[in-house]
């Protein structure tokens, strides 16, 4: 049973509250070395520490407190310590610990939630963020956590339940109007755009403002207003892309550094290779990779493990280098001279902690593998490698179209027509480079291929990945497993053409884009 605190720990835990870290690290700082075996003192040392960006400092004094007093809370906050640092492993573990005697605080509750949809495992995160949401109705964090889960896994009236009710507590909550204007296609009786436009115009945050304007633009999408829809993207992204330090040379110089690395990857050792045989699903983003996903693991000897950062973070540690980014030149050129098997080893260990059925083969969804191709094939020589291919148009304007991580540097280069499409031009020139050294690896599909042919594709597909022809793989939208991608609601349709050419309807507006690939030498016919 917990101990009573003393004042000092009182204390502490207000300051904590308020968001004094300083106050709370000196506190419990002081609680410590008064009395070391103080298992509240090191956790809320622990917690300041991680917030200052100790997180290793964290995990030790977390694990002392365990150690003294091995509670829910404390568990919960190691669990969500251990992902900060990649350790997914040690998070799960202490996630089965917490399980044994539950926390019963709405907080650690939550925690637990994103610890477990970290790891991708939704339906256990359900049940905590449910439980938060009863302990404490008034914070919005907690339901807005709960209606993704409930999207992710294709509850689509309970979310849109949980978001009203979020809404109503929080009228400008502009996560909750992006994520709701998401879950269906909007209809004339029944959409948001006024009150979308409304909030829009009084809300002063740029991110807000930034999520409010792609919510607005998707639903005037959908009821058949496709101009005033790019109109006001337009507006919105340039307005976002004004707050940026984004230029293309960035990328540029990663795409450089992959393309001269390829000789050193091509002549890097192979110790003690695995033999399993993952499937990689890569590309550009918005070009059908989620839509593949579904009806590879829709096969019963497959299973989705979701887009993983596994191959990039097993890259990161063969070079140990200490950049702040997990992919740079300097990084990839490092590692180019690694051995691969390690760095194959490296990657089924991290990404042992999202499979959920171990006897199948699985998937790694993340589409920005594509950097990493020459990686996987030496790392993994059995891995199936699928790249998804679109009309150059249609994969510039979707990604335009579609809000991605916002603080992820890696996607700064959407919010720009013109940035898109030179990102595609070296995409497109990498992928050549692929087909060239690694022939036959890569098998690449084209999204309106798919759409015009989905039997013929996919046992194309299936053929590639070693796979036996399965009728479910045509049925995939059938498939109730989670979804935690952008096109939750599409991939539960079956295959529909509203997506292809999209591109013709605003080739006034794309006509930049179209004379810039036809100096690049990309076709558009």
């Amino acid at each position: 049973m917990m101990a009573a605190r003393s004042g000092q720990a009182i204390a502490a835990r207000s300051a904590l509250a308020r968001g004094d870290i300083d106050a709370t690290q000196r506190l419990a700082a002081t609680l410590v070395s008064e009395n070391p075996g103080d298992a509240e003192g090191h956790f809320l040392l622990g917690v300041a520490e991680s917030s200052i960006g100790r997180v290793h400092a964290g995990i030790q004094h977390l694990g002392r407190a365990i150690e003294l007093d091995p509670q829910g809370e404390y568990r919960a906050q190691l669990a969500k310590l251990f992902t900060l640092v990649r350790q997914d492993g040690d998070a799960a573990a202490v996630l089965h610990d917490a399980e044994q005697a539950l926390p019963g605080d709405a907080l650690s509750r939550d925690t637990m939630g994103c610890v477990y949809a970290r790891l991708g495992d939704h339906p256990a995160a359900l049940g905590h963020f449910s439980a938060a949401v009863r302990l404490k109705p008034g914070n919005r964090q907690f339901r807005y956590n709960q209606a993704v889960t409930l999207n992710f896994l294709g509850r689509t009236e309970e979310a849109e339940a949980a978001l009203e009710a979020l809404i109503a507590l929080a009228p400008d909550d502009a996560r909750a109007h992006h994520l709701l204007s998401s879950l269906r296609k909007q209809s004339a009786g029944h959409n948001h755009v006024e009150r979308l436009a409304k909030v829009h115009s009084t809300t002063g945050d740029g991110r807000g403002r930034l999520l409010l304007g792609y919510a607005l633009a998707k639903e005037l999408e959908d009821l058949g207003r496709p101009e005033e829809a790019l109109e006001r993207l337009c507006a919105v992204n340039a307005e976002h892309r004004r707050t940026l330090r984004y230029e293309f040379a960035r990328d540029a110089a990663t795409f450089d550094a992959i393309e001269a690395s390829w000789p050193s990857i091509a002549a890097a050792p192979v110790n003690d290779a695995p033999g399993d045989a993952p499937i990689f699903i890569i590309g550009m983003p918005r070009t059908g990779t989620t839509l593949v996903d579904r009806i590879l693991s829709s096969h019963p000897d497959v299973e989705s493990a979701g887009e993983l950062q596994a191959m990039p973070l097993a890259v990161k540690k063969a070079a140990g280098t200490r950049t702040p980014t997990v992919m740079d030149p300097e990084t990839i050129a490092t590692a180019a001279a690694s051995d691969m098997g390690a760095i194959g080893r490296d990657f089924l260990q991290r990404a042992s902690h999202h499979r959920r059925a171990p006897g199948r083969r699985f998937i790694d969804k993340f589409p920005g593998n594509f950097h990493y191709a020459g990686f996987i094939a030496r790392a993994l020589p059995a891995a199936s490698i699928v790249c998804l291919r679109r009309h150059p148009m249609d994969t510039v304007l979707s990604n335009f179209r579609n809000l991605f991580a916002v603080n992820s540097r890696y996607y700064d280069y959407s919010y720009d027509l013109l940035e898109i499409a030179a990102y595609y031009v070296r995409f497109d020139r990498l992928m050549a480079l692929w087909r060239e050294v690694l022939p036959g690896r890569v098998i690449e599909l084209r999204y309106e291929d798919l759409v015009a042919d989905q039997e013929g594709q996919s046992r194309r597909l299936l053929a590639h990945c070693g796979l036996e022809w399965a009728d479910e793989c045509l049925s995939f939208h059938t498939n109730d497993a989670p979804v935690s991608t952008p096109s939750a609601a599409q991939v539960r349709r079956p295959i529909y053409r509203d997506a292809v050419a999209r591109w013709k309807r605003h080739e006034q507006v794309l006509e930049p884009v179209r004379r810039f690939f036809e100096r690049s030498g990309i076709s558009i016919d």
